[in-house]
């Protein structure tokens, strides 16, 4: 019902683009783009996470070592921080539906505030203490206890997985800082679209971190700071 209402309005507002025959048909195009989109991500973090967990499996103490240089309070803080930051996008993206344009900007700052905050600790104080203390593969690398080759390679795969999620972190921080501007123009008013398909994104990014925690973390980190 939510979604005809749209439709009639969208048609009447001209938001309708040019290829498509209606809004409801413009609404299914743009969710199947980003789902095939977000499939293209799977296959994308899934041949890492796999590669990851074959040498973790071949490698199993020396990858333990590496996880224990890992800290899992700031890994736990973190993953508790993009929790509240899918839940405070969600609310967005049903504060948008309802055309509620106050509440949709206080939820997007507050979803932009978290990944923020999220990306402030992962650089911050994750990699800049591991950096310090000579774990950098291939930039300062400096551990020489047992199994250190296969360590500095689990190593590899801590940066270049939480890079890549970074990566996609910041790219959301920037859809939503977009999604803001627009919100004050009051562009979602019964258009609420671009705000759904941001959500979309924003969980995915989410929950590929929620594989992270545990498979990089769990397996040997210390529950120091």
């Amino acid at each position: 019902m939510a979604n005809e209402q749209v439709t009639v309005a969208e048609e009447h507002r001209g938001l309708v683009k040019e290829q498509f025959d209606d809004s409801l048909q413009q609404y299914q195009a743009s969710n199947l783009g980003m789902w095939l989109f977000l499939a293209t991500e799977v296959l994308f973090f899934g041949g890492l996470l796999a590669s990851l967990t074959i040498y973790r499996y071949q490698y199993f103490h020396a990858f333990a070592i590496g996880s224990h240089f890992l800290s899992v309070f700031w890994g736990g803080t973190n993953t508790a921080v993009l929790i509240c930051s899918s839940l405070t996008m969600a609310l967005a993206v049903r504060a948008a539906q309802l055309s509620k344009r106050k509440d949709l900007i206080v939820f997007l700052v507050f979803t932009l505030c978290l990944g923020i905050l999220f990306l402030f600790i992962k650089f911050g104080e994750e990699w800049h203490h591991e950096y310090l203390e000579g774990l950098a593969p291939g930039v300062n690398f400096t551990y020489h206890g047992p199994h250190a080759p296969h360590v500095e390679l689990f190593m590899f795969f801590y940066f270049a997985l939480t890079g890549l999620h970074a990566l996609h972190m910041i790219v959301g921080c920037g859809i939503l800082i977009t999604l803001i501007i627009l919100a004050a123009r009051n562009r979602f008013k019964e258009h609420f679209t671009p705000v759904e398909i941001a959500g979309l994104y924003w969980h995915f990014v989410d929950i590929v971190w929620i594989f992270l925690y545990p498979l990089l973390y769990l397996l040997g980190g210390r529950f120091g700071h």
